[in-house]
């Protein structure tokens, strides 16, 4: 991510300038003293001299500024010794050819190539100035990534503060929507049917608040509520929708994220046809450690609505709590997915 940060363009421009300003302010004492002198060349060899070292200056720090304040970490996106060595040789390789280039230029402009004295304190200059540039560079990228991180901590403030509030107010509306359920349930009493819905759906809301604050659940837990869940859906279609659960009871006390199963069960319903002709099986059983979860792929023609994140956020939660990643199988028949289980305390 902070590879992505980039030093403003404005910044490098101003502190190039004020290098090839100090760079060249001998020369400008020089020519200030033999004005003063009465002893200047008005042949206006001195105003090109002066302005070509001035610009080359100019586009020198600002190259070395660029490649290792912004482009050595957007495009050079290796491990640090391989990006520290590719930094290094990209530096020399500007030291090298940055005089010739300049002799070429004056020698366009002015009809003459540079003294060979000049030519070899030229290259003690730039050395110099290449030194105090990466220093420079240095300071300046960790000066934006600390910019960054501090406004990467107030939108983490922000956010800490919105989760809070958010905490404030289910603590009331927990309360209004079981007190609810609970009214439903005395109206509709001889009801069976509607009366056991309301209970199982009264169970997943608990189970929901009551599983926000865990990383993990037992197994156990988990089936209890892809049961609730799948009696809401049978509600819905009735048989032409069934999950077939194989899985031993000495695997129940193994732990798995909250709402993995569930997610998992939703996220077939939600993209598979369930019909007469076509009725939707999701099975759920454990092999060799994992817990697989599956269906025959029956796609629906009309997709149901959705962030369509529900499993990258599962793989990311998986990632966090457990450091492995779910494994997702899709082939032309089937679609698959394979979760990892902890051992139970």
């Amino acid at each position: 991510m902070l590879r992505q940060v980039k030093v403003k363009r404005p910044q490098l421009i101003k502190i190039s300038l004020l290098f090839a300003v100090l760079v060249s302010l001998p020369k400008t004492i020089y020519i200030y003293k033999m004005a003063h002198e009465g002893n200047m060349d008005l042949s206006m060899d001195w105003v090109k001299d002066f302005f070509i070292k001035f610009v080359f200056y100019f586009l020198f720090s600002w190259l070395i500024l660029q490649l290792n304040s912004n482009w050595g970490y957007l495009f050079l996106r290796y491990k640090k010794a391989i990006r520290t060595a590719a930094l290094v040789i990209l530096n020399l390789a500007i030291l090298l050819i940055g005089p010739p280039i300049l002799d070429f230029i004056f020698t366009l402009v002015v009809g003459h190539p540079l003294p060979e004295e000049e030519k070899g304190f030229l290259m003690f200059v730039l050395t110099v100035l290449v030194i105090i540039l990466l220093f420079v560079s240095r300071i300046l990228r960790l000066q934006m990534v600390q910019q960054v991180s501090l406004i990467e901590n107030e939108r983490l403030k922000q956010q800490n503060l919105q989760t809070e509030l958010a905490a404030l107010k289910n603590q009331i509306d927990p309360h209004f929507l079981f007190n609810s359920l609970n009214s439903l349930t005395c109206l509709i009493r001889d009801n069976d049917e509607a009366t056991n819905f309301v209970k199982k759906l009264s169970f997943m809301y608990r189970y929901i608040l009551q599983s926000a604050d865990r990383d993990l659940v037992s197994l156990r837990e988990e089936l209890k509520l892809v049961e609730s869940y799948s009696y809401l859906i049978k509600t819905r279609y009735r048989d032409r929708f069934a999950i077939d659960i194989e899985i031993d009871e000495k695997y129940h006390e193994k732990e798995i994220p909250p709402l993995a199963l569930q997610l998992l069960v939703e996220n077939a319903v939600k993209h598979n046809e369930i019909s007469e002709t076509n009725p939707l099986t999701v099975k759920i059983f454990y092999k060799d450690g994992f817990i697989y979860v599956e269906n025959i792929l029956q796609p629906r023609t009309v997709m149901a609505e959705g962030t369509g994140n529900g499993l990258v956020n599962l793989d990311k939660r998986y990632y966090l709590i457990e450091k492995q990643n779910i494994t997702i199988t899709k082939d032309d028949n089937k679609f698959s997915v394979k979760l990892p289980l902890k051992s139970g305390a």
